[in-house]
């Protein structure tokens, strides 16, 4: 903990003081992204886009899940109401549903033994059952292979209960609102983005963003 004390106290006397006028100017809440990623510590969001305080809207938990659109108000509300907020309120352009290599959501799903000794991530995971059906069906022939097709499986269903909200579609479909599927490979660095409409992950190169 003496480093992140440390660490505050640096961030005031240095990155606040020399940029002060910058800070200042974050008293509104406008980012033009919403960002939905794991809580994974290796995920660093405004380092993976190079953005800075103020771009970007983050909503953050176990496996970057997002859950099916509800008529009732009952169920997983903290994630609902935080994408909810960001497009009815904060008006965001871009939403990026960010998935990874090494997940440990999409590992522990097929290990029943540890998550009967975690009944809360157990309930959440349950979220994840979609995922993992798709992912049987594809019959993988080991683990690993099958954590891997998990973790973009994950996405893939993830943009869809996004766009199971009434409106998200709306947006979407006015091109209003833009909508990316990112996967970071941990490893190498490299991230990849998938098309919605070819439903194929590509390399992300060039300056500019490919169709959604």
């Amino acid at each position: 903990m003496t480093e992140l004390f440390q660490g505050a106290i640096k961030f005031y006397e240095e990155d606040y003081n020399n940029e002060k006028n910058f800070f200042k100017s974050l008293q509104e809440n406008k980012p033009h992204t919403l960002f939905i990623t794991c809580v994974d510590s290796r995920i660093d969001p405004n380092r993976l886009t190079q953005s800075k305080p103020g771009e970007l809207y983050v909503i953050r938990n176990i496996g970057n899940i997002i859950p099916p659109y509800k008529v009732n108000n009952d169920g997983f509300l903290a994630v609902t109401s935080s994408i909810e907020y960001s497009i009815c309120k904060l008006k965001v352009k871009n939403i990026i549903v960010c998935g990874h290599s090494n997940c440990g959501a999409c590992a522990i799903v097929y290990d029943k033994n540890m998550l009967n000794e975690m009944p809360y991530v157990k309930k959440w995971l349950e979220l994840l059952e979609p995922t993992v059906k798709e992912v049987k069906n594809m019959n993988p022939e080991d683990d690993r292979k099958k954590t891997w097709l998990t973790e973009l499986q994950n996405i893939q269903q993830q943009l869809h209960n996004l766009l199971s909200y009434p409106f998200v579609e709306e947006k979407f479909n006015r091109g209003e609102l833009h909508i990316y599927g990112w996967y970071y490979n941990i490893m190498s660095g490299q991230i990849l983005n998938y098309n919605l409409i070819q439903r194929e992950f590509k390399p992300i190169v060039g300056d500019k963003p490919p169709l959604e």
